[in-house]
């Protein structure tokens, strides 16, 4: 598909440092997307933290070039080799029209220029680091003035995925708004209806009720939120089950907290199983996060027809419609109002109702959409430079 018919394919370099989650499926999409439509694309990762999936999926692409450069996610002084490295390559194998840095640290090392100078900067930041409610005053403080400062001076664009994401780039961190652009992650058709087997293969009974969970075991994600909203749930209701797809720096914290609420036959945690495929053998999607931008399980959930409990966070009020396809709740460390959600999204009457709702919305996210959404900043920022010349 190429809607930009008649006009130049563009000289592409996209740039990611960590490859886990929803970063990296947009990232590998994206990539993939662009080249369909008849884009030269490089790419760029580091293999300190990528996963072995990630870098298959990303090999099997037919990109102009797929290079590694170690990054860091904190920052340290190797950062000035790895932003030498990415000049290099930026030099050698462009001239680029486009460098697109996904992530911070990304984000950072590709925008170190002169402005005004050379290919056209975007930034998707993912998440900005200050959207986190857990980060101190100092961190606060520092991240919101190095994102403020790159944004408003060092970016021909800043690509938000979700508007309130957007929201805190313009109110928070005081980034122009025409230098802003929502464009919504796509996602894959779900995989064809397996229920009954993925059901067995994850060791749960056919009649349960199934709550799910698909993330990383990360503060970020607040597991632990719902393995005591789910010991309350389950205190009351013996044929309800709970799924976690994930792993993380908290998977021995939440194994503890498991066993030593004597929920071992009930929950199954595990991530031999990938979240799309789990999502079948699911009722409905619980995400307790304490921040999101726009997150991919969410998307997932939405193209699979299911319902959702949500933490009031980034991204949520795009996906489900409070009362209607799925419950929004606070984002708080009480588990109260979670566990009463989960209770109310339960009983046969209210799930059947926002389950017919929740298909309505299947086919809203997609892959392609997203793809040509920024596929248009890329020709808006262009052109831009353009007019400019």
């Amino acid at each position: 598909m190429t809607p930009f018919d008649g006009e130049r394919p563009l000289n592409i370099l996209q740039v990611l440092e960590p490859s886990g989650g929803g970063s990296g499926r947009h990232f590998v999409d994206l990539c993939g997307g662009l080249v369909r439509r008849g884009h030269r694309v490089t790419a760029i990762y580091s293999p300190r933290r990528a996963e072995p999936r990630f870098v298959a999926e990303l090999k099997a692409l037919p990109l102009y070039a797929i290079l590694p450069v170690a990054m860091r996610r904190a920052p340290s002084p190797a950062d000035f080799r790895a932003w030498r490295d990415v000049r290099a390559i930026a030099r050698s194998h462009g001239p680029f029209d486009i460098i697109h840095g996904h992530s911070s640290k990304a984000g950072a090392l590709t925008r170190l220029h002169l402005p005004g100078t050379g290919p056209r900067r975007i930034y998707t930041p993912h998440a900005f680091r200050t959207m986190d409610p857990t980060l101190g005053k100092f961190g606060r403080v520092l991240y919101g003035q190095i994102e403020g400062l790159f944004g408003r001076f060092l970016s021909d664009a800043v690509i938000c995925v979700s508007d309130d994401e957007r929201r805190h780039a313009l109110d928070q961190l005081g980034i122009p708004e025409h230098l802003l652009t929502t464009v919504v992650n796509g996602v894959a058709p779900p995989p064809l209806d397996d229920r009954d087997a993925v059901r067995a293969r994850l060791g749960l009974r056919q009649d349960s009720f199934v709550f799910g969970f698909v993330g990383r075991l990360s503060p970020q994600k607040a597991p632990e939120r719902l393995v005591e909203a789910f010991r309350r749930v389950a205190s009351q209701n013996a044929d309800v089950e709970l799924v976690m797809i994930g792993f993380g720096e908290l998977e021995s914290d939440v194994k503890i907290q498991i066993m030593q609420a004597h929920l071992s036959e009930r929950v199954h945690l595990g991530s031999e199983i990938s979240g799309a495929v789990a999502m079948q053998a699911f009722d409905a999607l619980v995400m307790p996060s304490r921040y999101e931008a726009m997150s991919y399980v969410m998307l997932e959930a939405a193209a699979a027809g299911l319902p959702m409990v949500l933490t009031d966070v980034g991204g949520g009020a795009t996906v489900v419609d409070n009362g209607v396809n799925g419950l929004v709740v606070p984002n708080s460390d009480d588990p109260t109002e979670l566990t009463a959600a989960m209770i109310a999204i339960s009983s046969p009457q209210r799930m059947a109702a926002m389950r017919q709702a929740a298909r309505h919305v299947a086919n809203r996210f997609t892959v392609d959409r997203m793809v040509s959404a920024t596929e248009a900043v890329y020709r808006r920022v262009c052109g831009r430079r353009e007019v400019e010349g």
